[in-house]
């Protein structure tokens, strides 16, 4: 990739920035900003060697969100003149964006002389306003991209050791090739979160009405892998909506695990303290029916770890901002599902595309 720091004379140019400002909206406000606080530095560089940008983004799956709170917020924050950055319209209610349409490629491309990438969390996707322009205009990277492209290559490329994996979440299918690849890489790889009811369940576990997967993966085999731990406990909650912390093999068929357990934190919170190199990709539990306790506990315990700490995952981040607590890691990711590609495959699309 190149960086912007390479473009050499941005007097006068026109830059068009794509980032990702997706966040949450209510009420007409932004509920949280951290997308858009990372998204800052490199327009405000831009923008003091004499550039004037123009931001793609989208908000929300269709585009038919208004993102006039998002306008609100950047500049709110980022106290740059609006007649240095301009907002163009959500690129989502283009037809042709998720299709890489090379006419709508083109119609982006007429907005400016360069293009600059610095949308780390949407570099997955390969739709016209991250792909199809780069193919047509000078193509940078902002410093957001790089930063996420040079600390997630710390954990597969000659990572420090002991090095532990802590994943959570569901979508078991986008999460196989993670498990498979880091039982390779990593010293320990904990499995959490409704991922984990999978493995108890091919454990001989009984694991109730909880979330698990129809397809098998290949389980049994990795079973026999010493590098995986699952949790020892876990909080279920019954039928009656009561809570109780329970031994793994002791959940009844009525019962629905939500948490994992305190013999699991303080487990893992050991490793936590002993490891050089934590990665952290989604939630131990589910949080929005009150399964969130672990999974802040141990987040506690990495803001105090020695080692270099990794968080990605779009839930996690979502948990960190609400404690307040992201500068207290090495680096905290702004991608979802783009983060777990990255880490599968090394590279994404829209990074692919930027030489």
């Amino acid at each position: 990739m190149q960086s912007i720091k390479k473009i050499k004379n941005l007097k006068g140019k026109k830059v068009v920035v794509r980032v990702d400002f997706n966040v949450p909206v209510k009420d007409g406000k932004v509920e949280d900003n951290f997308r858009i606080k990372k998204g800052i530095p490199t327009i405000e560089y831009l923008v003091k060697n004499g550039a004037k940008v123009i931001i793609l983004m989208h908000l929300g799956k269709d585009g038919s969100s208004d993102i006039t709170p998002v306008i609100k917020e950047f500049f709110r924050l980022s106290k740059l003149s609006k007649d240095k950055v301009e907002f163009y319209k959500n690129v989502r209610s283009f037809k042709g964006e998720e299709e890489n349409s090379k006419e709508l490629s083109k119609g982006f491309a007429k907005l400016g002389d360069i293009y600059v990438n610095d949308a780390f969390s949407v570099s997955h996707r390969a739709h016209a306003s991250v792909v199809g322009i780069a193919k047509i205009l000078p193509s940078y990277a902002g410093f957001q991209l790089e930063e996420e492209v040079k600390n997630l290559s710390m954990v597969f490329d000659k990572p420090k050791h002991p090095f532990l994996f802590i994943l959570g979440g569901a979508k078991f299918s986008t999460k196989m090739p993670l498990i498979k690849k880091y039982l390779k890489l990593a010293d320990s790889v904990f499995v959490g979160g409704a991922l984990a009811n999978d493995f108890l369940k091919a454990n001989g576990c009984e694991v109730g009405m909880s979330l698990t997967d129809t397809e098998g993966y290949g389980i049994d085999k990795l079973l026999k892998n010493k590098k995986l731990l699952l949790p020892i406990d876990v909080l279920v909650q019954k039928k009656d909506g009561t809570k109780e912390i329970k031994n793994s093999h002791q959940v009844l068929k009525d019962e629905t695990i939500i948490d994992i357990g305190p013999q699991s934190v303080e487990y893992l919170n050991g490793l936590v303290k002993s490891s050089k190199l934590i990665l952290w990709n989604g939630p131990l539990g589910k949080y929005e029916d009150g399964g969130d306790l672990a999974t802040k506990i141990i987040l506690k315990e990495m803001t105090k770890a020695r080692g270099i700490t990794i968080i990605g995952g779009g839930d996690t981040v979502a948990l960190i901002s609400d404690m307040k607590i992201e500068n207290k890691f090495t680096f905290v990711s702004t991608g979802g599902g783009a983060t777990l590609d990255f880490l599968s495959s090394g590279t994404l699309p829209g990074i692919k595309v930027l030489k």
